[in-house]
């Protein structure tokens, strides 16, 4: 379903400048319990041969947005509005098979647990050549040269013969590493990385990372990852956007939102890491409270029942008022710039060192 609606948010670039161009979108589910809003008015762009980080705790509508991005969601049940427009093509009212067109040679994602989302009945030769095949009517013989060959590039040794394998003979880094290969099969445009590095190796992380940059560099693609790791952010992306409760909170390249972190979420993040140049026993600073429900999500700013600076906003805005995300380098808060300044400098960049 989509609507012409008015965003809330300013646009982060020109439309034309962007080859995914995501507009006021909202995705709500209907459940016995009522209306879940896991998106609600975000905005972002992404251009060609870029990488943005979408970062924020579980629930804050991370997946659920590039799910939407994909036409993954279930129309029947779930409630899709706003604008996604890649390469210029609007996907909101693109039919299911303009979708599985596009699907694998256009778009394509890396999903977040590898042994789930690969099949155990195939090989994983069959499945990464499953979509060169459908996308480019290659044979059943060049389809297992292709996987052959993105099993060497993504660092599979002996690909020759671990293309008839199945991926229970993988290791968990090996999987990730097929998963990968069968995204890029037929070289798409878009790439989506939903936790890629989760729960692999501090060493396997960085050989995935590395893979993904010099796989970008070689196909040009625009990359999506979807991460709560500020850390695998910081070494991926070109910019940031940090999402709470179903929209943006902040936004900015990744030197401005890791430097100087604007909204009081994103300070909480930040702050919540280890700092290997801080005080071994200094304690961490966990963000208080939990994330709120998205069936009854608090008025105003979301996260304001959590916020510790709330008493510096003068009346009930904080509240009352959902804020607003501007343009270009932004944050959504109520706080002034000279405050978010004063608060940073004074209490957020000693923590951080």
């Amino acid at each position: 379903m989509t609507t012409q609606t008015k965003p809330e948010e300013a646009p982060a670039a020109a439309a034309g400048d962007a080859f995914l161009s995501v507009r006021d979108l909202k995705v709500h589910f209907s459940t016995e319990g009522g209306v879940v809003k896991a998106v609600d008015g975000l905005s972002f762009d992404l251009e060609r041969g870029k990488t943005l980080g979408i970062v924020g705790e579980s629930g804050s509508g991370k997946s659920v947005t590039n799910l939407a991005v994909l036409g993954l969601h279930d129309r029947r049940r779930t409630a899709v509005e706003g604008s996604i427009a890649l390469d210029g093509q609007e996907l909101t009212e693109a039919s299911e098979k303009q979708l599985e067109k596009l699907r694998g040679k256009k778009m394509a994602m890396i999903f977040q647990d590898a042994l789930t989302a690969l099949s155990p009945y195939y090989t994983v030769g069959r499945q990464i050549g499953e979509p060169y095949m459908k996308h480019n009517g290659a044979s059943k013989r060049d389809a297992r040269v292709r996987a052959i060959d993105l099993l060497q590039k993504v660092g599979i040794p002996h690909p020759q013969k671990r293309v008839d394998d199945y991926p229970h003979q993988f290791s968990g880094g090996m999987r990730q590493r097929a998963m990968i290969a069968m995204a890029l099969a037929c070289n798409p445009d878009l790439l989506i990385a939903d936790e890629p590095t989760t729960a692999l190796d501090v060493t396997v992380q960085a050989q995935i990372l590395d893979l993904l940059k010099d796989l970008q560099q070689e196909f040009g693609s625009a990359i999506i990852m979807i991460t709560h790791d500020l850390g695998v952010v910081g070494n991926m992306a070109d910019d940031i956007l940090v999402m709470y409760a179903g929209r943006a909170v902040e936004r900015g390249s990744v030197r401005e939102v890791l430097k100087t972190p604007q909204h009081p979420y994103t300070w909480g993040l930040l702050s919540s890491m280890p700092n290997l140049t801080s005080d071994v026993d200094e304690p961490l600073m966990p963000i208080p409270g939990s994330p709120p429900s998205l069936l009854n999500p608090p008025s105003g700013c979301a996260f304001h029942p959590r916020c510790g600076f709330t008493d510096l906003v003068s009346g009930e805005r904080c509240s009352g008022e959902r804020p607003t995300l501007p343009g270009g380098r932004a944050a959504a808060c109520h706080l002034t710039g000279e405050q978010r300044q004063q608060v940073f400098i004074e209490k957020i960049q000693p923590r951080l060192g």
